[in-house]
């Protein structure tokens, strides 16, 4: 399984490095919700959740569905070279059409299929679209709930309430880490441009992740992103600047983010660090039992979507084409090993990966579900 990007015919100009100030900011966000996903961004999250004002931090929660299991497409770059501002990456996204805006944001991936809402529509001007997009707002809670409801209803108020949420999370925290964290993401951009320049976009690749690799057969030219998933976008594009963006992350690891949507560039977010893992104690037959769980491919594609966000088992018996009691058998696997957590919203039962015991089996396992 993978994510390819077409990009035959494409001058290697077009492939472009560079950091993005809006980027790292949706990946440090993703890590003050996610903290399990980034063990050794433990600390800097504990420390920067305890000084914000509870005000904020309720604002982040509401809105945490732009960057928790998925990364909405709102937050990553459009155009070749990121600005160097987030200002300006704010103004470019304030371009963007109702429409195009609303369906991003309301965007949500289990499977690795792309579930925009009513197949193309937009649940602005569709009915169906619309209630397509609130049943999945629903099943993730209340307030995401609100949120999908009031942004269907008066979608120039909900943005102009999502910039100034970005804008104060930038005075709150984000500007100090931008200011640290951009010069070795400058230098990561400038490595691999010079690299690819001198020894061609294979080696480039390579330098990004090993799991990024270019294939070149009678179908054309492609860049390969392993994953857990199943995509595919084309370089080039109506109506979209040609080319491909790689935008470096001081706080992705393990992630390993690719935006293939139609209509948007194709963009990969690569993390510049690896850290370190500390494994824990578990009994052996504890550990048995986690292994027998993991050997079977349906349960490690339900991890890989449990990792990211709380589904029910309807959800993914949806998302994934098996029936109900099928997924109902592979989740009853996975929790009497210990690997999962559930919790009751209403009248829907969410199911989630426990991350940090996936983390305590190897590194190899946990990126490899949560590239």
């Amino acid at each position: 399984m993978s994510v390819d990007i077409d990009i035959t015919g494409l001058p290697q100009e077009r492939i472009v490095f560079g950091p993005s100030p809006l980027a790292e900011l949706g990946a440090a966000l993703h890590v003050l919700s996610e903290p399990g996903h980034h063990p050794g961004l433990h600390g800097w999250a504990t420390k920067t959740a305890a000084g914000l004002k509870p005000d904020l931090l309720c604002r982040m929660s509401e809105a945490e569905f732009l960057w928790r299991s998925t990364r909405s497409d709102i937050l990553l770059p459009n155009r070749p070279m990121p600005p160097a501002t987030l200002a300006e990456e704010l103004d470019e996204v304030d371009g963007l059409d109702d429409e195009t805006y609303v369906e991003a944001a309301l965007e949500i991936n289990t499977s690795g299929c792309t579930l925009r809402c009513g197949g193309g529509r937009s649940p602005l001007v569709d009915d169906a679209a619309r209630d397509a997009a609130l049943e999945r707002a629903s099943a993730r809670g209340p307030r995401q709930l609100d949120f999908a409801q009031h942004l269907l209803k008066d979608p120039a108020t909900v943005r102009a309430w999502i910039r100034r949420l970005f804008e104060d999370c930038d005075d709150a925290f984000f500007a100090e880490v931008w200011q640290r964290v951009r010069p070795q993401l400058a230098a990561d951009a400038r490595e691999k441009t010079e690299l690819l320049r001198r020894k061609g976009l294979a080696d480039a690749l390579k330098a990004v992740s090993p799991t990024v690799t270019l294939e070149e057969d009678a179908r054309g030219r492609r860049i390969n992103v392993d994953k857990l998933t199943h995509g595919r976008t084309e370089a080039t594009q109506p109506g979209v600047d040609p080319g491909v963006t790689f935008v470096p992350s001081a706080f992705g690891w393990p992630h390993l983010v690719v935006q293939h949507a139609p209509g948007w560039r194709p963009v990969v977010e690569y993390p510049v660090s690896t850290p370190q893992l500390r494994s824990g104690p578990g009994t052996s037959e504890l550990m048995e039992k986690r292994l027998m769980a993991l050997a079977h491919p349906v349960r490690i594609r339900l991890c890989w979507a449990l990792a990211r966000a709380p589904y029910t088992t309807s959800e993914l018996a949806k998302s994934f084409g098996i029936t109900a009691p099928e997924v109902s058998r592979h989740l009853k696997t996975l929790r009497e090993a210990g690997m999962l957590t559930t919790q009751r919203h209403g009248k829907y039962v969410q199911h989630q990966l426990d991350v940090t015991v996936v983390a305590r089996l190897g590194s190899d396992f946990l990126e490899s579900i949560l590239r």
